[in-house]
């Protein structure tokens, strides 16, 4: 346990760094704000929405990047989860909740690089969705990512 405590501590210079940041969270809602979502998907461009489709262009940037300088497998589970929860959005209705994602990495995506990031519903039944996240490098078309991705919440009212 030590070892990983000493593993993750800063040193003055690495803690200044962070000290110095400025990022600013953007409002959710009227009141709300989110410093996850705005550090996570500040650049991302929505392009296209339809009925059970959503395409979006997201360019690299190099806060989400790891020690190799390629897109973090963590920011592509983030943006599986986003992008698969907002092609089930219901407007008036809470978001649904995450039950499962399953994520196949194919290829890595650098700094700079612009992904085209489509959507789909696969399926719906009673409140659960299922949907279907593709990544790709709009340049080569090369798949970056594909997600699976399970979520449930409240039905719409047929009232």
């Amino acid at each position: 346990m030590e070892k990983a405590r000493q593993c993750l501590e800063l040193n003055q210079e690495e803690s200044d760094s962070v000290a110095r940041l400025a990022i600013h969270p953007y409002r959710v809602g009227a009141t709300e704000f989110s410093f996850y979502e705005d550090f996570a998907l500040r650049g991302i461009r929505v392009d296209r929405v339809e009925p059970g489709l959503v395409s979006c262009t997201f360019k690299v940037p190099p806060r989400l990047t790891d020690r190799n300088g390629n897109l973090a497998n963590g920011a592509i589970a983030n943006l599986v989860d986003e992008v698969g929860g907002a092609v089930v959005y219901v407007e008036g209705l809470p978001m649904k909740v995450s039950v499962d994602m399953s994520i196949s990495f194919v290829s890595t995506a650098k700094v700079n690089d612009e992904l085209e990031i489509t959507g789909r519903v696969l399926g719906q039944r009673g409140g659960y969705s299922g949907t279907i996240v593709l990544m790709r490098n709009k340049a080569t078309g090369e798949v970056i990512a594909e997600g699976r991705h399970s979520l449930f919440g409240r039905q719409p009212s047929k009232m």
